[in-house]
């Protein structure tokens, strides 16, 4: 498995689980040096066909160039392999200046099949209500982070409105699994 983006490597001990090989690369060494190739995520210094699976999780809007990122991601991949991305509808801007795309699930389906792949699954992660209890905590950050309580309590109630009346028109994020055709 390979990991574009990986950081300090979040979910390591459960991909160990399910991988024989695990191998992260990211832009720069990460603070807890997790990273096993710094490269850039257009050009990974790795042979074709290399693996099974590439996981991507909130790195594509900061790709200046996703096209090029689903490319690679597609060369690296043998026939047959999953490539998993994630990336937001909505969050507000960070890792500025590099923020660059919010893609629908029609766009990433639109992206990922002209650039080979076939889209097995799309997962909304949260419905409208979880949208909005975040846009209100990003909203009033000062006042959410003096007040942690507050802050609990506006995702304890936007997550039972979410689950009472799920719609997943205006989701946070999608997880996009799709296989290399």
């Amino acid at each position: 498995m390979l990991d574009i983006g990986c950081g300090n490597k979040p979910y390591e001990k459960l991909f160990n689980k399910y991988s024989t090989e695990y191998v992260g690369c990211d832009i720069i060494q990460s603070s807890l040096e997790k990273v096993d190739i710094v490269c850039d995520a257009l050009d990974i210094p790795v042979e074709n066909d290399s693996f099974q699976t590439v996981f991507s999780t909130q790195v594509i809007e900061h790709v200046g160039d996703h096209n090029k990122l689903i490319q690679e991601a597609n060369r690296v991949l043998e026939k047959g392999g999953h490539f998993i991305v994630s990336g937001p509808m909505y969050w507000h801007l960070h890792e500025d200046p590099h923020d660059y795309f919010r893609f629908t699930k029609h766009g990433f389906k639109f992206i990922l099949e002209r650039g080979g792949f076939e889209v097995v699954e799309t997962l909304a992660n949260g419905g409208k209500w979880a949208t909005l209890g975040q846009m209100i905590i990003h909203t009033f950050p000062s006042f959410i982070i003096k007040y942690a309580r507050e802050r609990q309590l506006i995702n304890v109630i936007f997550d039972k409105l979410d689950n009472k009346y799920y719609n997943d028109y205006n989701t946070m994020n999608y997880v996009i699994v799709a296989k290399k055709v």
